[in-house]
């Protein structure tokens, strides 16, 4: 087409042809070959190292989280992008969030990973993922002050089952109880609680106090009796049971002193499980069973900025006439999504879930950071199941079969890429 003849299209395709030599063919040839010898790479073995894939636990582990990778990530990352651009043509500052949601992009995996491994540290106090978490659920169902608090030797209450205390005896109006409990550590004390004082008493109603009874110094303070250096309960909650049944209940004020009305006359009094529940901690994102979940949304944060950049470019150029056309018939939005631009878009779609798949298949950066050490066999990948076996374990021979086995998994997702391109190419 050109008139360059052939000798000189030759010598310029040489270089390429060289470089894709050296650095593709001869390392997938040798791949191959060394996998059918042992880790010595003297003797022959056929196809053991292959049997050894399909028969070792730890890689079959990578290959089942391979395949939740390949479904998962490419799926919700192109869901979300094809959101993401249908929704940034509405608003004016959809420019903006579009340059928000793709910046992730310009992070490299290494720092992503650092910055997710800190997003779900356990602690609610360092973990961006836990704080929010225990924050909504806090919101619902506050923790207690008091986790460690228990009553101590010779105390009026006994343990009611669950966590809970009840006293031992029915308690009488007029007649001030005391509900003395140890175990929680002075500067662990909530902020607002004042000096335990004691309940005066009520003829009408049943009165008493819960606190802190215990005075720093051995010998110091009265065991059951309320001294001068000790600390109330604020907001312990204190119930009055007759029968099995809670006939009222109240809380106690910063000093400790709380006040039941007459219908807690000869009832027991009981310190409610609530008042000692472990505080909520959130949830175990880096635990055995959450955190491979845990890495794909740390990867979708990443590349969901991608998928929306190609499908806004191809959303771009679907014919607003159509859209139009079938608003003015009488389409709802979803209607109009669903059957128009979904379907115009399918070959961006078809790019981007490619382009994606190709790439988790060789995932490695992300789950050899975020994954801690005692949890990295759960959330094990072939790629990094490669590694591990190349330069930790001395099994060259299994790591070059899991080379040839993920080029073999990317062989038909490249051919699926190359029949697609063929098609739109004729159109």
């Amino acid at each position: 087409m050109t008139g360059t003849r052939k000798t000189v299209a030759v010598v310029f395709l040489l270089p390429a042809l060289v470089l894709l030599g050296a650095l593709v063919v001869y390392p997938i040839g040798y791949s191959v070959v060394r996998s059918l010898f042992d880790q010595s790479g003297d003797s022959f073995v056929g196809l053991d190292n292959y049997t050894e894939l399909f028969t070792d636990d730890g890689i079959l582990t990578a290959i089942k989280n391979n395949a939740i990778w390949v479904i998962l990530a490419p799926t919700v990352a192109t869901a979300l992008g094809l959101i993401f651009a249908v929704l940034t043509e509405r608003i004016r500052w959809g420019t903006a969030f579009k340059l928000i949601v793709f910046m992730p992009m310009a992070i490299s995996m290494l720092a992503a990973g650092i910055i997710f491994r800190l997003v779900y540290e356990q602690d609610p106090n360092r973990g961006v993922a836990n704080a929010v978490w225990v924050g909504v659920h806090d919101t619902f169902n506050e923790s207690s002050a008091f986790p460690k608090a228990h009553p101590g030797p010779r105390s009026p209450l006994k343990p009611a089952g669950g966590g809970a205390f009840i006293t031992r005896d029915p308690v009488r109006a007029g007649d001030p109880v005391a509900l003395p409990l140890v175990g929680v550590a002075p500067d662990q004390m909530p902020d607002d609680a004042a000096k335990a004082a004691k309940a005066k008493a009520d003829p009408g109603k049943v009165t008493g106090t819960t606190w802190q009874d215990f005075t720093r110094g051995k010998g110091v303070g009265t065991r059951g009796g309320v001294d001068a250096s000790e600390f109330g309960y604020p907001g312990m909650k204190v119930e009055a049971v007759k029968d099995g049944k809670v006939v009222a209940s109240t809380r106690a004020g910063p000093d400790g002193v709380f006040t039941l009305p007459a219908s807690a006359d000869g009832a027991q009094l009981r310190l409610p499980e609530a008042n000692f529940r472990e505080p909520y901690n959130g949830v175990q994102w880096l635990g055995p069973s959450l955190i491979t979940p845990a890495i794909i949304g740390s990867y979708v944060w990443m590349w969901a900025g991608f998928a929306m950049v190609l499908i806004a470019a191809g959303l771009a150029s679907v014919p607003r006439e159509l859209m139009e056309a079938a608003r003015v018939d009488g389409a709802s939005e979803w209607q109009v999504f669903r059957r128009i631009t979904v379907p115009l878009l399918a070959p961006v779609l078809a790019v981007v879930a490619v382009t994606l798949m190709i790439n988790v298949l060789k995932i490695f950066d992300l789950v050899f950071i975020i994954a801690p050490g005692s949890v990295q066999d759960d959330a094990n990948v072939l790629a990094l199941q490669l590694y591990r076996s190349a330069f930790s374990e001395g099994q060259p021979g299994i790591a070059t079969a899991i080379a040839v086995l993920l080029f073999l998994l990317v062989i038909p997702v490249m051919l699926f890429n190359m029949r697609r391109l063929r098609r739109e190419v004729r159109r």
